[in-house]
């Protein structure tokens, strides 16, 4: 097996898929999150920051998402092929989301008219939400796994197995995480009568999200044990569910002192450290075969020749770097409170 740096090239590739899938999750999960707490902002001025604190990264942020589908299908098309074939009908509402999304911040501003700019607030509200829910019950799904054969080709009853207790869970852990996510991200960005008003959205948005996290850790202790079988063997690794109980343990603390910029970290770092343990108890895994652990999709039996892997590596270890630079440039670019001007959404 050729490696590099001492790894095989098959790790380096489980390792990015790793990157930028957090990397999606930290920069787009905050403008879902600002969007699901849209209708919750009061009045249309204050939707209207809302919506300009994101204006400038938001379309930048789904670049992270383009990338983790080159990289899933690029080093590992049978994951894909199965992933999409299994979870096809939340995956294309998600995109589906997305578009409306979009289509939702541009069209808002287009027209003074106070109908339709409320009909686009909704549009942006619950496209925001359903996306989460989608992205998480397709997390949910994979780290409870699939009925995958010995051909590793998923096989289902009905069109609607993606839909069980704990991908329901999962969905909406990730929405309440998101949702306290944008909300920091909008302390953050803004003053003045919005940032008052979003010390209760956060307050809020932290008992939910810390209630729907306990609910989804009891039901994986209880019903999905692959998932805690790595950490349970080697006892080091119980840092890491240490680590993620300090990080959302600060969020509160930082909150109560209105430093919502310490809070953001440590909601970034809830957000790595749970896809960080996700992966964690699926390693080699990338797809888990409920029907029978052997028919697994890994890292190994699912990759690109080893070849391929090399070169993608290559081009990989250049690109990835300079859209983190770009993305960065972005940010410093547009620090600092939102100021609304003629240029705004």
């Amino acid at each position: 097996m050729d490696t590099f740096i001492g790894l095989e090239y098959n790790i380096w590739w489980f390792l990015l898929l790793g990157a930028v899938v957090t990397g999606y999750a930290i920069l787009d999960g905050f403008d879902i999150g600002v969007g699901a707490i849209h209708l919750f902002l009061g009045n249309r001025e204050n939707r209207k920051i809302a919506i300009n604190a994101i204006g400038p990264v938001w379309d930048g942020n789904e670049v992270w998402l383009v990338i983790t589908g080159g990289v899933l299908f690029a080093a590992f098309p049978p994951v894909y092929a199965t992933l999409f074939s299994g979870l096809y009908i939340p995956l294309m509402l998600f995109l589906v989301m997305i578009i409306f999304r979009a289509v939702s911040i541009e069209f808002r501003g287009k027209e003074p008219m106070v109908w339709w700019q409320q009909t686009w607030d909704i549009a942006f509200s619950v496209a925001s939400i359903i996306m989460a829910l989608a992205l998480g019950m397709v997390l949910g799904n994979v780290l409870q796994g699939l009925p995958i054969d010995e051909t590793g080709e998923f096989t289902h009853e009905t069109d609607f197995n993606f839909i069980n207790p704990f991908s329901l869970l999962t969905g909406v852990t990730t929405l309440g995480l998101f949702m306290l996510h944008g909300a920091l991200y909008l302390g953050m960005k803004t003053e003045g009568k919005l940032y008052d008003q979003l010390g209760l959205i956060i307050k809020n948005s932290t008992v939910f999200f810390i209630l729907a996290a306990l609910l989804l850790s009891f039901y994986t202790l209880l019903y999905v044990p692959h998932l805690t079988d790595q950490i349970k063997e080697q006892e080091w690794m119980f840092f890491l569910p240490v680590v993620l109980v300090l990080l959302m343990a600060n969020i509160p603390r930082q909150v109560s002192k209105r430093n919502y910029g310490y809070a953001f970290i440590s909601s970034t770092g809830v957000i790595s450290a749970l896809l960080v343990i996700g992966a964690v108890g699926l390693f080699p895994s990338m797809l888990h075969s409920t029907i029978d652990p052997a028919y697994s999709l890994t890292l190994y039996n699912a990759s690109a020749s080893e070849k391929s892997l090399g070169i993608m590596l290559t081009i990989a270890m250049i690109a990835v770097p300079l859209v983190a630079i770009y993305t960065g440039f972005v940010f410093w670019t547009f620090r600092g409170k939102v100021k609304i001007d003629e240029h705004s959404y």
